[in-house]
């Protein structure tokens, strides 16, 4: 996702957008299920972004039951913990993915990418760990971001919450000018040097691209007591090797 050029005002008018349109597939009792940043794509101005990619939309259903045996379909980092242990998707899956998403979009960082994704990180996520917050967020916005990953579905936004809430802060009935300000300096300042992106190294198993999954004996998700949590990766390693 390019968002190097984009300062606050216009990723708030793009994530309503982005809002809108997951809002109009739970409105049509559907969930997307695989939800990421890949799949949101923009008009020939790059000014509108839109959903794309219902080949795996369904209708919603909301029953834990499990699903089937040969796996999950999806992208692990945008991926909520109760589906990576089987349970059935839902709206609020839906949701998780999009508080990933919408942290990469104002961070400018792509989740995990210094990791590989496997079942070492899925247990990892399981116990709470969550990508890191770009520190000049606006703190309504980050707090957005953390009920969106929370552990518990239940006390997730609706799709609905979420685009009341960001179509607030987009008219300014939330006086947030001033962290808004200091977000967007810190912004122009990455302009003037190396992108973010350039100095940072992708694992070779950081994979970004749908696939099945299939993960066994997951913890049950839990909420972590570190608001910020960082992932190396020896412990990836070590995790990994306690699993085999």
């Amino acid at each position: 996702m390019n968002t190097n050029e984009l300062y606050y005002s216009s990723k708030i008018k793009g994530l309503v957008r982005i809002a809108s349109g997951l809002l109009d597939i739970h409105n049509a009792g559907k969930v997307h299920k695989d939800f990421h940043s890949a799949n949101i794509l923009y008009s020939s101005s790059g000014s509108y972004p839109f959903i794309s990619d219902l080949g795996m939309c369904q209708p919603a259903n909301n029953e834990k039951q499990s699903v089937k045996k040969e796996g999950i379909y999806g992208v692990l980092p945008y991926m909520a913990p109760e589906f990576l242990r089987g349970y059935q998707y839902t709206k609020a899956s839906d949701i998780y993915s999009f508080g990933i998403m919408m942290n990469e979009y104002i961070s400018e960082e792509t989740p995990y990418n210094n990791v590989p994704h496997n079942h070492a990180l899925a247990i990892k996520i399981c116990k709470g760990l969550r990508p890191n917050i770009f520190k000049y967020t606006p703190k309504l916005l980050a707090d957005l971001i953390t009920k969106c990953w929370d552990a518990e579905a239940e006390n997730r936004p609706t799709a609905e919450e979420l685009y009341e809430t960001l179509s607030k802060l987009r008219s300014h009935k939330y006086d947030i000018s001033s962290q808004a300000n200091e977000y967007d300096d810190k912004i122009k300042l990455n302009r003037t040097s190396e992108k973010r992106s350039k100095n940072i190294q992708t694992h070779p198993q950081a994979i970004y691209t749908s696939r099945l999954l299939n993960f066994k004996n997951l913890p049950e998700p839990i909420n972590s007591d570190v608001a910020k949590t960082t992932i190396h990766l020896d412990e990836i390693n070590q995790d990994e090797e306690n699993n085999n």
